[in-house]
């Protein structure tokens, strides 16, 4: 069964046939030369450069999706066009022809410059935030008498026994704690503001919006250069006024910033689309290279988490561009530690076999842990984007005091979250005791602040990731599970020093400690952070880079590995994938794999707007581009046959009527043509006319003024990408995630049937699963046992009224009437499914609550 809905080529339903339209009739109209003859000059000679402007144009075309086979196609064009007309300087043979090849030698070589430009400013900028990252965060608790510009760890550089240079503001804890949050609250102020009033995109991590954009979907403005400034400017604000955000997160989004604006003073990259994004999947590789000090784990992150396409080409840029960017960053040494980050460690003990129960219950841990946050936090972005859209400074502010009224009394809370993992991490062998924390006879109130400190952290990640300030999560979800892991470790070295002669620890050696808690906080951080992303092979190889230890890689390769099964078991994708779906991005994920089992003709848009190859009024095709949004139509023969003999672009038509009507004259009454035998058939078909009829009234004159038709036959593409309806739309599925096309014709011998994009992939997918959902619920225990089904709906669970208590006091402060949520079974019964959620850059922000989308997350498998 076809069913009828309308993809990224347009919102509306085709309303505009020129066989049943009257033209309007403008005001202004141009006269020109009445009767075009058969030698007439043609008003369509196209220059050299319509292919460069139409790249342009669509360059500056914001939410739109790159049709990388078009790209692709005129490449090629460009470089054979190239190779036969060059005559410039460079491309003249000379003697030995030495210009050819240098200037051959300069192109191939561009792209490892720009690379090792990128890598180099990617890391200074990363080694400048890190020094003003920790001067602010250590701001808020004191000062360095002898230098006011020194963080506590250099102003206290090789001091022993004591710091005195290093100061408290004040001799009074209670004023300190007002100090702390004074400082707390201006920073996340002043971060807010800033993003707000100069670059919004600057808010958020930005990891989902660059795996769209590298897949082909145009974000005007997010990668350009105020948004790298402002970035880099409120991303040590952020952190240091202790939200309980990271920056790691913000760290490739700054480093893709800075490879798309280096790459644009490059004619090599300004157009081109394709190699632009070779530059920018290397940038992101160098981001998580200089965030965690680990250029392999940056290569293999980009593949992959952020990468749809990966060649060896493309995986040897990103090496290099980490490389280049790890060097910089190691060159100004910014910790004077000759670590790349803070919370590097070295192990010099190994593990023991028994250890690995606890190790699996970390990894547990990890993948419970990352399905309850994303859950929650998505409905925390609802919440936020309903109540407090409106609110982005009030909401940051509020945040800050929050995070700092309830962090201070905690000594795991109130230190920077870098700081945290450095202590977590290490043993306790070497003076490495903060506070105690290596002390027996502190061992259970430790474990009670790091158990306070796990559950206040886990909360405030939820409600602060994804407010309007630069914010990521890898970091607090590594110091979550760096807290909770070195919790674990206690208890089980206290279970060993309670029964040092059992069997059970009888691998353990008499004179060296057994267990290392530390290497528990280390195991803990891997899995909160692959539960979180679910990512595997990226973070083993990050965590290894980090520690050095090559022990600890069997260990680290079993907890993400049962981190990653409970994260599949209890959720559906990392917190980047579920932010795409909830933003609505037209894309597809290439590592999920679908089943649906129907051909594209059910996902299809059945009869799409189309235009005639020839005799279609230049006037009603601007009409037509000014009622509609459609991003292409395809071309027929004519409308009753269907015949389909190509496909133009939204921007190619406006183009070519645009280059049309400034070049020459054209007839108020001119007509399109699409292909050179309309073309001729036209100019045959006006020729005879004119000979036997005279135009006799001024009207006549004014009508048959100007060229009678215009060729647009060069814009077309004659040769679209076509399927048979009965293909298995899973099969063009993979021909989106592989090809790239913006748009794919459905055809049935030759006639056209229907076109079909990725929003309507994702539409039907959308539909099905919520279906499956549906499905799923009015089957569920709870209505089947003792009856359940004739006792009406089906029970609240606990979240659920807790959920609907929080937005009851959210309508409550903003003064809306109470209304309660409808239950998936009422849902169900009373309100038809909604699947049209996904953008095309033509609707409004209109917005649909998670729970009226029917929960589609928590019981679906909806991937993107």
């Amino acid at each position: 069964m076809t069913s009828t809905r309308f993809s990224l080529i347009g919102d509306r339903p085709p309303s505009i046939r020129s066989e049943h339209r009257h033209p309007r009739q403008f005001p202004g109209r141009s006269t020109s030369n009445p009767n075009p003859g058969p030698d007439a000059p043609e008003v369509d000679t196209q220059p050299p450069a319509i292919p460069d402007e139409i790249s342009e144009i669509k360059r500056y075309e914001d939410f739109t999706t790159i049709d990388w086979v078009q790209d692709a196609v005129h490449e090629q064009n460009y470089r054979r066009a190239k190779r036969r007309t060059g005559g410039g300087f460079w491309d003249k043979e000379g003697v030995f022809g030495w210009r050819r090849k240098v200037y051959e030698s300069y192109d191939a070589g561009q792209a490892w410059l720009v690379v090792t430009l990128v890598g180099i400013a990617i890391g200074i900028n990363s080694a400048v935030l890190n020094i003003i990252t920790e001067w602010l965060s250590d701001i808020k608790l004191g000062h360095c008498t002898s230098a006011f510009y020194l963080n506590e760890q250099f102003c206290c550089w090789g001091a022993e026994g004591g710091c005195p240079e290093w100061k408290h503001w004040t001799s009074f804890w209670l004023l300190n704690y007002a100090v702390y949050f004074f400082f707390a609250v201006l920073l996340a102020a002043i971060a807010a503001v800033l993003v707000k009033s100069f670059a919004p995109y600057a808010a958020g991590s930005g990891i989902s919006e660059i795996k769209c954009i590298i897949a082909g979907f145009v974000m005007k403005g997010f990668l350009g250069a105020w948004t790298l400034l402002i970035k880099s400017i409120a991303l040590p604000l952020a952190i240091a006024s202790g939200l309980s955000v990271g920056k790691e997160g913000p760290s490739v989004h700054f480093a893709v910033c800075t490879g798309n604006v280096i790459s644009r003073f490059f004619g090599k990259y300004k157009q081109n689309a394709s190699k632009t994004r070779e530059i920018l999947t290397a940038s992101a590789a160098a981001g998580v290279a200089v965030a965690f000090g680990s250029p392999i784990g940056g290569v293999l992150f980009s593949l992959e988490e952020m990468a749809n396409y990966f060649p060896l080409k493309t995986l040897w840029r990103s090496y290099f561009c980490a490389l280049v960017a790890t060097s910089a960053l190691a060159a100004l040494n910014p910790f004077r530690t000759g670590q790349l980050v803070m919370f590097q460690v070295e192990y010099d003990r190994t593990w023991h076999f028994f250890e690995l129960i606890f190790f699996i219950f970390l990894g547990v841990f990890g993948g419970l842990y990352g399905a309850f946050v994303i859950k929650w936090n998505l409905r925390m972005a609802a919440f936020r984007k309903k109540y407090l859209a409106n609110y982005p400074i009030a909401e940051s502010v509020v945040l800050a005091a929050l995070t700092a009224i309830l962090c201070y009394p905690n000594m795991f809370l109130k230190i920077n979250m870098t700081e945290v993992m450095e202590i977590l991490f290490r043993e306790c062998e070497g003076g490495h005791d903060y506070n105690g924390l290596c002390e027996k006879k502190n061992r259970f109130s430790m474990i009670a602040s790091l158990a306070v400190a796990t559950i206040l952290r886990t909360g405030l990640v939820i409600i602060s990731y994804g407010c309007k300030v630069p914010a990521g999560i890898f970091v607090p979800s590594m110091a979550i599970g760096a807290s909770f892991g070195r919790m674990v470790g206690i208890m089980v070295q206290a279970l060993h020093e309670s029964f040092p002669d059992s069997a059970f620890f009888a691998s353990c050696q008499p004179d060296v400690p057994c267990i290392t808690p530390g290497t528990y906080a280390f195991l803990g951080a891997g899995a909160a952070l692959s539960g979180i992303m679910h990512l595997t092979i990226s973070v083993t190889v990050i965590m290894f880079e980090l520690t050095g230890a090559l022990t600890y890689i069997l260990p680290t390769m079993i907890v993400v590995g049962v981190t990653k099964a409970v994260g599949d078991r209890f959720g559906n994708g990392g917190i980047a994938n579920r932010m795409i779906w909830f933003n609505g991005f037209p894309f597809l994920d290439n590592k999920e794999d679908h089943v649906f089992n129907v051909p594209v003709s059910h996902a299809m848009t059945t009869d799409p707007l189309s235009l005639p190859a020839a005799e279609f009024p230049v006037r009603e095709a601007e009409h037509m581009l000014s009622d509609n949004k459609f991003q292409g139509f395809p071309i027929v023969d004519d409308r009753s046959s269907k015949t389909l003999v190509g496909y133009i672009g939204r921007t190619e038509l406006r183009y070519a009527i645009d280059r049309a009507r400034s070049e020459g004259l054209i007839s108020s009454r001119a007509c399109c043509v699409f292909n050179k035998d309309a073309a001729e058939a036209s100019v045959a078909r006006r020729a005879s006319l004119s000979q036997a009829r005279a135009a006799e009234t001024f009207d006549a004159i004014e009508n048959s003024v100007g060229a009678g038709f215009v060729d647009f036959s060069r814009y077309v593409d004659h040769t679209p990408l076509t399927v048979h309806p009965r293909l298995p739309l899973e099969t063009v599925m993979e021909i989106f995630k592989k090809m790239g096309p913006r748009v794919i014709i459905v055809e049935h011998r030759g006639r056209l049937t229907g076109l079909v994009t990725v929003k309507d992939c994702l539409k039907y997918q959308f539909k099905v699963e919520a279906e499956e959902h549906a499905l799923a619920a009015t089957s569920s225990p709870e209505l089947t046992t003792l009856g359940g089904h004739l006792n009406g709906p089906a029970p609240e669970k606990l979240e659920d009224r807790l959920w609907r208590l929080i937005q009851n006091l959210a309508r409550f402060a903003t003064g809306s009437r109470f209304r309660r949520p409808m239950r998936p079974r009422e849902r169900e019964q009373g309100r038809p499914l909604d699947v049209s959620g996904i953008l095309d850059g033509t609707e409004e922000d209109g917005f649909v609550e998670l729970e009226d989308r029917d929960e589609r997350p928590a019981g679906g498998s909806l991937r993107l």
